[in-house]
């Protein structure tokens, strides 16, 4: 018999995300202003620029008509359980078309410690030993298995046929239900990581989620740093200094008009 794989149900929607993977949506969004942050693809790999000492949140859309396990993780740490981050552990179950907002490290079923932009020396994942992954955002999608259709069941009824009536397939029964629902290059600057920010209520639930195969359908990967080193590694092209437009008689004098007396 198969092992179940344990995630959490989650409760509760999120804004609309750009789509950067294909069986779900996933962008990051600043907390502080709103915005979705806009997506670089350099090199194969995604990139965001994040604001130091912003508050972010990952968001994720199931395109699919069925259930769907995010297993997520932040600099290399599982953002529900603060493993180092594999494949196997657990994660976020989004029913069909379903789309959530991860703003936190999980501390309980019912609180979260938020995603903040820091320093990486101040990171969560310095901070505890794990700093060999900072900068980086992976989603690891895994479909659903199936469940087993009911099995058929054939008997015989003189009562409702009679002595020589056929065999006939019985009533199919309800399927078994799998919920248990309960209550980097060289950087000018020290690149980004993310902090272990205040706590906030954030509800979902435990569930079960018995995977199509073990290893992931889709794995997302979004890399992240301030804005400035993107520049400067080359992934964003640097903003152009503003200057004055250029004037066509630049030594030539204004009108002169009869000016004012002195003291007005």
């Amino acid at each position: 018999m198969k092992r179940p794989w344990f995630g959490i149900l989650l409760s509760g929607m999120a804004i609309h995300a750009n789509a950067t993977g294909r069986l779900a949506d996933v962008q990051v969004i600043d907390r502080e202003t709103g915005s979705i942050l806009p997506a670089y693809r350099s090199h194969g790999e995604y990139w965001v620029a994040g604001r130091p000492g912003a508050r972010y949140s990952i968001v994720i859309q199931n395109h699919r008509g069925e259930r769907l396990l995010a297993v997520t993780s932040v600099d290399g740490i599982n953002v529900i359980s603060g493993e180092t981050g594999a494949w196997g552990q657990s994660g976020y179950v989004f029913n069909a078309g379903e789309r959530y907002e991860i703003a936190g490290w999980r501390k309980s079923n019912t609180e979260i410690a938020d995603f903040n932009f820091t320093a990486a020396s101040s990171s969560y994942a310095a901070r505890t030993g794990r700093p060999a992954n900072i900068g980086v955002i992976g989603v690891a999608l895994f479909l659903e298995r199936p469940a087993p259709a009911p099995p058929r069941i054939d008997y015989y009824d003189p009562l409702a046929r009679g002595a020589n009536s056929s065999k006939d397939e019985a009533a199919a029964q309800p399927a078994p239900r799998l919920e248990e629902v309960k209550p980097r290059a060289a950087s000018p600057a020290e690149k980004l990581g993310t902090g272990h920010g205040a706590r906030e209520y954030s509800y979902v639930q435990n569930t079960t989620f018995d995977r199509l195969s073990s290893t992931p359908n889709e794995v997302i990967k979004i890399r992240y740093d301030s804005y400035e080193n993107l520049v400067a590694m080359g992934v964003v092209p640097a903003r152009p200094a503003w200057q004055p437009a250029p004037n066509p008689f630049p030594d030539s004098t204004l009108p002169r008009y009869v000016p004012d007396p002195p003291g007005g």
